[in-house]
């Protein structure tokens, strides 16, 4: 493809979720700051939500390795389940045996058993749940319950929620009102601002490969900036596309151009007048 064309060893703007090419803006520090700071206060729910391709789940993978050997980790990517398989899905991360067990009584006092036998090591149960705007409400209310088991110092399970806006509207919902008031921290992530998405394009072409990383012109970051909304998402892929359009007309540099063109070939982007194209 245009690897070789821009002296690069991997492609830059893949779409996939890879930690190797995390770019630690402000909006993706102050984050992963609200997580850290939730996770220490030992109470409540935490919640990060932002709309599709703002990076939530390069945070949580981000946030996941900082986590020390006194924390264990019961991960749910898919939580669209009903209770009694939220809470199976639960103890399987858990390493739990069910042994065929029928009531969600049964899987309850398991649970409370093994939360207190890692509190006695010196060990907290962190839940992160991805997409968690797909969980039904009865499956919002079983987690609150799970998180009511404690001590009398501290609580035995901490869950933290990643989710779209629509978690927000969902949580809106009088019947998950209880759980609502035990979001003690959140935050609700952006886009990455004009500069940053300059700094964006720069870090993703030095991490891929190229020496200086100067592979995008300044007129074609403020374009990638208005087309996207500072999406990183949605810059990855016209960045991707205006690199192709540069690698077809031999030029080594993406311009205002290549970057207009990639727009008008791309879905869900911001439509610009031609006075803020420059």
């Amino acid at each position: 493809m245009y690897l070789k064309h821009f002296g690069l060893t991997e492609l830059p703007f893949g779409i996939t979720p890879d930690t190797s090419f995390i770019y630690a803006g402000d909006a993706h520090q102050e984050a992963l700051n609200t997580l850290l700071i939730g996770l220490a206060s030992g109470e409540g729910f935490i919640k990060i939500t932002g709309e599709v391709g703002t990076g939530k789940t390069l945070l949580l993978r981000r946030f996941l390795a900082t986590l020390g050997e006194d924390k264990v980790v019961a991960y749910l990517p898919n939580p669209q389940l009903e209770p009694r398989i939220l809470l199976i899905a639960l103890a399987e991360e858990l390493g739990l045996k069910l042994e065929a067990l029928d009531y969600q009584f049964h899987l309850v006092k398991i649970f409370n058993r093994h939360l207190m036998d890692m509190a006695a090591q010196g060990k907290t149960v962190v839940v992160c749940i991805d997409e968690a705007q797909c969980m039904p409400i009865e499956s919002l209310e079983a987690l609150r319950l799970l998180s009511n088991l404690e001590t009398e110092k501290r609580k035995l399970l901490q869950v933290i929620m990643f989710g779209q806006p629509e978690l927000d509207e969902k949580l809106a919902d009088p019947a998950v009102r209880q759980l609502r008031q035990r979001i003690v921290y959140h935050y609700r992530m952006p886009g990455l601002k004009q500069v940053e998405t300059a700094h964006y394009l720069a870090h993703r072409v030095r991490i891929a490969g190229h020496a200086a990383g100067e592979v995008f012109s300044p007129a074609a970051a403020r374009v990638a900036y208005r087309l996207s909304g500072g999406i990183p998402r949605l810059i990855n892929v016209l960045a991707h596309k205006a690199m192709l359009l540069a690698y077809g007309e031999g030029k080594s540099v993406v311009g205002r151009d290549h970057m207009l063109l990639a727009g008008k070939d791309t879905e869900g982007v911001n439509s610009i007048p031609w006075w803020q194209r420059f």
